[in-house]
């Protein structure tokens, strides 16, 4: 049955997109990355596993003069939910938050690859 009506989902879109004379796609927004970027220094920082209330923002920084090039979070606990994993603001770190239903908290890990970018 849910194959069924994922199937008729996808048919109807297909049918709805072909229906249509012009179709205007927007850029996807970019960073701005310096064409000849340098990543040296290149190091993990983690932020080991602790138990923090749900939905509370777990936040790993760089060391001075680095900036985040990507990173990752983890959720531990019984049936806990990773709700986000993303760059902080200024770029200089990683967030993680988690819930976990059932309880008041979750374990949350959080990972930030840093590197300075010049």
């Amino acid at each position: 049955m849910r194959s069924r009506k994922l199937m008729t989902t996808a048919l109807s879109v297909a049918v709805g997109i072909a229906g249509l004379t012009a179709l205007t796609v927007a850029a996807p927004a970019t960073a701005s990355v310096p064409a000849a970027a340098d990543f040296t220094g290149y190091q993990i920082v983690k932020l080991p596993n602790a138990n923090v209330p749900n939905f509370q923002r777990r936040v790993v920084r760089c060391p001075a003069g680095k900036k985040a090039v990507g990173g990752g979070a983890e959720a531990q606990g019984n049936q806990a939910v990773l709700v986000g994993s993303f760059p902080t603001d200024d770029g200089g770190g990683w967030i993680g938050l988690g819930r976990q239903p059932g309880y008041n908290d979750v374990g949350i890990s959080v990972y930030a690859i840093c590197a300075n970018v010049g």
